[in-house]
Order: structure tokens, then sequence, then C-alpha cells
């Protein structure tokens, strides 16, 4: 798809790495310049460099990395036009769609292109992916990046509204994607451009779940099979290393975190029994007397550490005894990355053909 060589070349499309969140794709053009916020740079100087080179700025700013794009990256840095599809929901649809090496796709929404890249990837030169945009602009402009980045052999774009002109091909593809307003308009001409012979599927990118139900219906209604429909999100992991503890250590400090918890409690407790004096003329003896059993209750179920007894804990270990090895932990971020769309997908699986009786 783009340049394999070592070296950057004239006229090669670079991915410039700046920080995590400033990511953009550069033509190198020989004469013209990049600047940003870590300095300035000549694209003349970026010819003839390894590819994943970190150079400095002219004017002694900062530094970039000149990366070979890969579809990963073009997702990061490419042009916006519209909504587009992240790493997680690309590899998802991939893999249930079962997209590899020579597979035939279609896809209804190019959009930005990012799906477009990591498909023509998969499906490589002996495969084809149609792909479709309603909106003409966004059309033209995504024809001209899949030349400039080698895929004109892969993809054939068309523009054209599939929801009511359907597809330029039936009987020919392993799997269909939709990401479109109203896929259930879709999913009569997807039927007609599957193949016939083999078990083939479809999947449908909906970020609303009436869409996704209108679309369930109509699936249904076309003999698809297997239809369920699935929401990828990022849990991330922080990862960092530290030096273990000695058991004393460990058991110190789980005495001091449970000696808190139950100062909390008896705190409770006591606010507890103070409301209880203050309300004694305005509730019956029954209430009270539940509120004290349940109280008590509470309290004997609340084992802590402390009753653990002192002879599990060696006092003749030492921190000096420990191994300076550290041991890699990780911590489960509390929070869930938002949502993008529901991917509803579903099987088409061929019909038997009927037995004629002589």
């Amino acid at each position: 798809m783009w340049s394999i060589a070592r070296n950057v070349a004239a006229g090669d499309l670079v991915i410039i790495w700046q920080t995590r969140e400033l990511i953009q794709p550069l033509l190198i053009t020989p004469g013209k310049d990049l600047n940003s916020r870590f300095g300035y740079y000549r694209h003349a100087d970026l010819v003839g460099i390894p590819y994943g080179s970190k150079v400095g700025s002219r004017n002694g700013k900062g530094f970039i990395h000149v990366l070979r794009p890969t579809p990963e990256l073009w997702t990061m840095a490419l042009p916006h036009r519209t909504q587009i599809l992240y790493l997680a929901d690309i590899a998802f649809i991939t893999s249930w769609l079962d997209i590899k090496r020579g597979s035939s796709v279609i896809e209804a929404g190019t959009g930005s292109g990012s799906f477009s890249h990591s498909v023509a990837r998969t499906i490589g030169s002996v495969g084809h992916l149609w792909s479709y945009e309603f909106h003409e602009a966004r059309a033209n402009k995504a024809r001209e990046e899949f030349s400039l980045h080698g895929m004109a052999d892969i993809v054939t774009l068309t523009h054209r509204n599939v929801c009511k002109d359907g597809f330029t091909v039936e009987d020919t593809v392993d799997a269909v994607f939709l990401d479109l307003p109203a896929p259930w308009d879709a999913i009569e001409h997807a039927k007609k451009a599957l193949k016939k012979t083999s078990p083939t599927r479809i999947c449908c990118f909906s970020p609303c779940m009436e869409q996704v139900l209108r679309t369930v219906s109509a699936l249904n209604d076309f003999g698809f099979t297997d239809i369920t429909m699935f929401e990828t999100l990022l849990r991330p992991h922080e990862v960092h290393q530290q030096s273990p503890q000695s058991l004393t250590q460990a058991v110190e400090k789980l005495k001091k975190l449970e000696q808190k918890r139950e100062d909390k409690r008896q705190h409770q407790i006591a606010r507890s029994s103070k409301r209880k004096r203050d309300d004694l003329l305005e509730t019956d003896a029954d209430n009270l007397e539940a509120k004290r059993l349940r109280t008590q209750e509470s309290a004997e179920e609340d084992v802590g550490i402390r009753d653990i007894p002192d002879a599990v804990v060696d006092p003749g270990q030492s921190t000096n005894q420990l191994s300076p090895i550290k041991i890699s932990v990780s911590k489960v971020s509390p929070d869930v990355r938002g949502h993008t769309s529901y991917l509803t997908f579903a099987r088409l699986v061929p019909t038997a053909p009927s037995k004629i009786r002589e």
C-alpha cells in the first residue's frame, strides 16, 4: 500500500508523530517546510533518513518522529471528513466478518476511509473491496487518497446511493459492512450482493438503539440468522513496577487500614446511637429493638485482620532480605471510554436446493 523502502524518499507519505494527541500525515515535498510548536523542519532534511527516525528541529524547540504509515497510524492521523471507526471496532468487525486474505468485501459509507485502509491490507492484492459513498465530494477525496496510497487496484470506489439504487455487484462478496443512517433500507440489496454458495456475513454500524431495532427487523425479514449485537468499550490498565514488601510490612499496612475502617465504623455506631436517643420518644420499642439487632449483626459480621494471630508473622524477617527484583502490577481504570456505536451482526446461510419428486 505505502512505500516499503527502508528510507524516506521524496513523494512519500509519512506519519509525523509529535505527541500522543498530535499525529499528522505529511507528503514529503522538497522545498516545503513543516512548522509546529515543536519546531521548524525542512522536508528536504527528511529525505534519505530511515523510517522511525527521531528528528530534531532546526530551531531547537523540540523533535518529531517520522514513521511509516500503517492502517492503525492512518486511523489516528487521517483528516476527518466524517465520524470514523477506531481500532477497537475495526478489529472486532474484521474478525467477526471473517475478512481475510483473498476476501471480497462491500463497504457502504466510505466516509474518511479509516475502515477501508484496514480492509485493504487484510484482503491483500488477491482480494477486493467495493466501497460506496453517497456524498460526491467525500467520494472524490477518498478516491484520490486510495490512488495516492497505492490501493487503486484493491478498492473500487463508487459514488452511489445504495439504499435506493443497490450495489453494482450480485452474488459476489463474502461480507458486507453498512455504515449508513438507515441500514435497513440496504439489507435487501446486501442480500443480493452476498454469495449464495457459502455462508456469508453482514455487519451494521449504528449509533442509536432505535436504528438497531429497525435493522434487526429487516435482517429477520430477509432471512438472515444468528443476529446479535455488540458494543466495544475500552478499559485502560495502568501498569507500573514496584518492589515487593515483606510479610511484616504487608500485615502492618493491612492492620492500619483495618484500624482506620474500624474507627470509622465505631464513629457511625456512635452517631446512630445518638440518633436513637434523640428519637426515643418518637419511636416505638419494636423499631428500636430491630435497629439494635441490625447494628449488632453488622458488628458481628465485620471480621477484621486484627483477629489474625501474631504468630503467623515472622518477626525476624527484615527488608534487607528482600530481593531487589521489581514486580509489575496493574490497576484497572474505573472509567470506561465512551460509546461509539452498536455493531449488529448476522449470517446468511445458503438455502438447500429443494428435491423435485419424479
